[in-house]
């Protein structure tokens, strides 16, 4: 197949029938008949639910978008997004196109490290407890180890050790991080296991006794980064509208907004999560994890931020946006979802950082579309149209919904 017939780009899509979507999409993806009948029910039956959670009654279903245009790293991408909110997938199909128009996106991940906690209370000596723990470092990263063989066998594993001192209202206590590579899995049982592993020997270590062991959700070692670069005549307006360098300045003029207000940081903040969660939640991930990692590292100087940022720039506007991406392509819900694993497969990613890097693309675009059209017409407008089609009303298509 070539890489045209391979790509991101098809346009009106969104006119065709749901049936010839399909078999756009499994031409492009190379889906099987039995991979379209999945997307009948999501994918998972009530048997399936059952191993998943508890008192299992049913199967509760969200809508399954793929959103288009997509250009990371000069590789295009299909990317799927499970999302209930109207105007999600068509902004972000729009916003990618503008990106589009610039290059793509650009993308970087790091390492995916995650770590674990281990609480360590009543230490009498912190300052000396703290220096027998780093010299036995080698000592409790082989114990980490030893309890993930799977883990290990693949090239993952404890990396290493960060012994912190955390001072509260009743009582200090040394919190001991591990840091360790999960590869291709969100990690979190991993991390615990290793943390529980560890714990008893710490407290010898430190003569204190043990506290809570689990992982943090706040996955800064786990960064991704995107940048976009979008040419002014990429954002004009149609009919006459604002000039694309009015539209340009409308929209880092919002940013900063964003910039100087936690109050607007926080729907700012939203918007980005709209196309970040949509498409962990397609793949199976642990969006909450995700959420209360990028809210608490849009804190961690102390006052809540934008998680992403745009600015003019010559003759473009440019948007950056880091934050926490814990996420997998093995392991968890994946191994029973085989709805996640069919979103897994449209995407054509090979490992979590980069799984990580288009959901990243996809939050970044997703905020451009927003405060473009807050910069322009307001946000209702194409929201609104869409919402107005959801509940069986007219639905002439807005500007926004552009595929």
């Amino acid at each position: 197949m070539s890489d045209r017939q391979r790509g991101s780009r098809i346009p009106e899509f969104r006119r065709l029938s749901l049936a010839d979507r399909r078999r756009e999409l499994a031409a492009r993806a190379e889906l099987s008949g039995d991979d379209l009948a999945l997307l009948d029910t999501g994918g998972l039956t009530a048997a399936d639910a059952d191993r998943i959670i508890e008192n299992v009654v049913g199967v509760y279903a969200l809508p399954l978008g793929v959103a288009l245009n997509f250009q990371i790293n000069q590789r295009d991408y299909l990317v799927p997004m499970a999302v209930e909110e109207p105007s999600v997938v068509a902004a972000a199909s729009y916003a990618a196109r503008m990106v589009r128009a610039g290059g793509g996106f650009s993308a970087t991940a790091d390492l995916p490290v995650m770590i674990a906690q281990i609480e360590l209370r009543d230490v009498g000596d912190p300052p000396s407890a703290r220096a027998r723990i780093e010299a036995a470092q080698a000592e409790i990263l082989a114990m980490a180890d030893s309890s993930q063989a799977v883990l290990v066998s693949v090239g993952g594993g404890a990396r290493d050790l960060e012994v912190r001192q955390v001072a509260g209202a009743t009582q200090s206590r040394l919190v001991v991080h591990l840091h360790v590579n999960c590869r291709d899995a969100m990690g979190a049982n991993s991390v615990n296991t290793m943390a529980e592993t560890v714990a008893p020997r710490l407290a010898e270590l430190s003569g204190g006794r043990v506290g809570l062991r689990i992982l943090s959700n706040l996955a800064d070692r786990r960064l991704v980064r995107v940048s976009a670069r979008v040419p002014f005549s990429a954002l004009a307006s149609d009919k006459g509208g604002a000039a694309g360098s009015q539209v340009a300045e409308g929209i880092a003029a919002a940013s900063r907004f964003a910039e100087d207000d936690p109050y607007r940081a926080a729907t700012h903040n939203k918007g980005i999560m709209n196309g970040v969660d949509a498409v962990v939640m397609a793949t199976g991930n642990d969006w909450r994890g995700v959420e209360a990692g990028a809210h608490a590292f849009a804190a961690r100087d102390g006052r809540y931020r934008p998680l992403g940022t745009w600015k003019v720039e010559g003759d473009s506007l440019v948007g950056r946006l880091e934050m926490p991406m814990a996420v997998g392509t093995v392991g968890g819900t994946l191994q029973v979802h085989p709805g996640a694993r069919l979103a897994l497969r449209i995407l054509r990613v090979s490992s979590s950082e980069e799984l990580g890097m288009v959901i990243g693309a996809a939050g970044l675009g997703q905020n451009l579309a927003a405060l473009r059209a807050l910069a322009t017409e307001g946000i209702q407008r194409g929201h609104m149209t869409l919402h107005k089609r959801a509940v069986g009303g007219p639905s002439p298509h807005p500007s926004g919904e552009r595929s």
